[in-house]
């Protein structure tokens, strides 16, 4: 099989970005920033490929990363090859990165002074999936989304130079926030990857087994647990209008962007009865606005 040219892996990639519950890079940003948020959110989309196992076929990534096109499946092979070329993006001697698109990545990095330890974490979260299937405990749970999304909202701030101690605890919370929120539209898909996101303990006080995560639609327990874990979100997604109220500019509908998304995803599942089994309950455009203008409003204190 013919390999795809790098253009073409790099785009592959890039395109899921019109599968996201908010806008990575919206029009209305100033092109420099576009640059930089879909340079990171190709890395973020590349290494969750890479732990869920959606690489494109053919082995193009895993060549690009110094491995044989049959090391694809091995996704903790790919992953150490990963943050070997992510080392070489903060290099400043030796190879360019391998990848292309860390070699995208690079000129980010070093426009805007970024740090390792946020992409390093987004790696470790990946790596953490694959030997970890099972959560007990909401705080472990929050714990994995502090490496697997906390650091997305912690490059951003990064990207647009107002991050503070204040902006990073509310990011954190929104981020773990839209975290959760994938994770219930996705209980089906990842239950078929042999992963669970819910916590046990509450599984257990809401009498939820496995088997009922596998029917083709939701019973009643399993609607009301997720009513539970929605409703969590939904508490934490409260930090986003604090936070969207503290920046100005095109930064304050970007930051009401990521927090409209969540709140229009949880309308979603909300609609759909709380019955996210036979698939993942999408938010619709139109829902989406709505949710981003009542994000706004009530960053400026309004009701």
């Amino acid at each position: 099989m013919t390999s795809p040219p790098e253009a073409r892996i790099g785009d592959a990639t890039l395109g899921k970005a019109a599968d996201e519950n908010f806008p990575v890079a919206p029009f209305f940003l100033p092109r420099a920033w576009r640059d930089d948020l879909m340079a990171v959110y190709g890395f973020a989309r590349l290494v969750d490929d890479i732990g869920d196992g959606d690489l494109a076929p053919g082995g193009a990534d895993a060549r690009h990363l110094g491995l044989e096109p049959e090391r694809s499946d091995d996704r903790l092979a790919m992953l150490d090859a990963f943050e070997a070329d992510l080392h070489r993006v903060f290099a400043t001697t030796g190879d360019e990165p391998r990848h292309p698109l860390l070699r995208n990545l690079r000129p980010t990095v070093r426009r805007r002074a970024l740090t390792p330890e946020p992409f390093l974490g987004l790696i470790e979260a990946n790596r953490q999936d694959q030997k970890i299937r099972r959560y007990g405990t909401y705080a472990e749970l929050a714990a994995y989304c502090e490496l697997s999304a906390n650091p997305v909202g912690r490059l951003v701030l990064a990207l647009t130079g107002t991050t503070s101690p204040e902006r990073v605890r509310r990011s954190d919370a929104v981020c773990t926030a839209l975290q959760i929120v994938e994770h219930l539209q996705d209980v089906a898909e990842d239950l078929a990857r042999d992963r669970i996101y819910l916590p046990a303990e509450d599984m257990e006080r809401f009498r939820v087994t496995e088997t009922d995560l596998a029917a083709p639609t939701a019973g009643a327990s399993v609607r009301a647990l997720i009513a539970y874990e929605a409703q969590r979100a939904s508490d934490l997604l409260d930090e986003g209008p604090p936070l969207v109220g503290s920046v100005d500019g095109r930064l304050k509908l970007l930051l009401a962007g990521f927090v409209g998304g969540g709140r229009s995803a949880l309308r979603a599942i909300s609609a759909a009865g709380f019955d996210v089994l036979p698939g993942p309950p999408k938010p619709t455009k139109p829902s989406l606005l709505r949710e981003v203008g009542i994000v706004l409003r009530r960053a400026r204190g309004e009701r």
